[in-house]
């Protein structure tokens, strides 16, 4: 019973996510948006991740940071400055990464 049960709740899932992911396709005509509602959805990738990486930079177990030896705010503010210097995705994850990476060998040495 356990199994025909897991299977319904498999293929129910899977409808749904069908008709709630494909709901703009599916349609025979182009379905009218607003131009603000246009313009907002250019932002929401930008505001969903700011929305999930942001606390994981300034937050450790629901908790602000209070140490400026951090070396997730080093490495965000790394890859922030280079991303505004040089515009490039490759050095701003090596620029992030690399300071990340000093400064925990930093605090590993100091004790």
């Amino acid at each position: 019973m356990e199994l025909i049960e897991g299977l319904v709740l498999i293929a129910g899932l899977t409808a749904l996510t069908v008709l709630t992911r494909g709901f703009f396709f599916l349609s025979r005509r182009p379905l009218p948006m607003p131009p603000w509602l246009l313009k907002g959805l250019r932002f929401a990738p930008l505001a969903a991740m700011a929305a999930v990486v942001a606390p994981q930079i300034v937050m450790e177990d629901g908790k602000w940071l209070t140490s400026a030896l951090d070396p997730r705010i080093w490495g965000a503010l790394a890859a922030v400055g280079w991303f505004f210097w040089r515009r490039g995705l490759l050095g701003t994850i090596l620029a992030g990464t690399g300071a990340y990476v000093l400064v925990q060998l930093l605090r590993a040495s100091l004790g």
